[in-house]
């Protein structure tokens, strides 16, 4: 009788182990490739759109809610003073924002991505301006290069990713300055105090002029302001 051979069934194991691995590779190589087609078709759609302004916040705040309703009253706003308005085109926030830009009968963009919750686009996005993304970080690409403001509403952990991202992109200069506006002070104030608190001065992490590239707002109307001062001063562009 044979006995049995740990030797023989290492080697096999690591021949298996060596295919799988060979078989990730492969499929991470042949991956650009999906990578690429989104950034393009992204590119494409996004760069005949005019100037716009993204709203981010939560997919979970419902219709009624104050948020819900003040994301509606800024975006039509925003299309009344002639920006598009750029959303994730979920629902909640995103939502009112694509709402809003439709009541006041100005350009909706939803940039959807896919996610096992939450997530399916809005019936307010323009039909032909509804993009699907796969991939946040090619989606975030599309936020940051064809928005000439940030509008951040009460959201989670995507929200304050896009803002921060968004701030450490400014801060570090990889791209131009743009308004980034945080509504309601209620809800940002505490996050705010624990950056000049800790950040700023406790721990020096931070430079308290990094504080200049947001402003905190509760109206509407102080939001266009925001914006419409900023570009008093500044051309309208693309970023990168």
């Amino acid at each position: 009788m044979k006995l049995h051979d740990s030797t023989e069934d290492n080697e096999i194991q690591a021949q298996l182990n060596q295919k799988d691995w060979n078989d990730i590779r492969a499929n991470d190589s042949w991956g650009i490739f999906k990578i690429m087609s989104e950034f393009v078709n992204g590119y494409e759609a996004m760069g005949r759109i005019g100037p716009c302004v993204s709203i981010f916040g939560s997919a979970r705040i419902k219709p009624g809610d104050p948020y819900y309703l003040l994301a509606e009253k800024i975006a039509y706003k925003i299309s009344k003073a002639g920006y598009g308005v750029i959303t994730g085109g979920g629902p909640g926030i995103m939502e009112a924002g694509n709402k809003g830009a439709h009541l006041g009968e100005g350009t909706s963009v939803g940039l959807n991505i896919e996610l096992p919750f939450e997530q399916h686009h809005n019936p307010y996005i323009d039909r032909d301006k509804n993009l699907n993304f796969d991939y946040f970080f090619v989606r975030k690409v599309m936020f940051v290069k064809y928005s000439q403001g940030f509008v951040v509403m009460p959201g989670g952990f995507g929200t304050l990713d896009e803002l921060f991202e968004a701030i450490t992109l400014i801060q570090t200069k990889k791209i131009g300055r743009f308004p980034i506006v945080l509504v309601g002070t209620a809800f940002w104030s505490g996050l705010i105090d624990w950056i000049k608190t800790v950040l700023i001065e406790r721990e020096a992490t931070v430079s308290a002029s990094d504080l200049d590239l947001i402003k905190i707002v509760d109206t509407e109307d102080e939001v266009v302001a925001v914006i419409d001062a900023f570009y008093k001063k500044f051309d309208l562009s693309p970023n990168f």
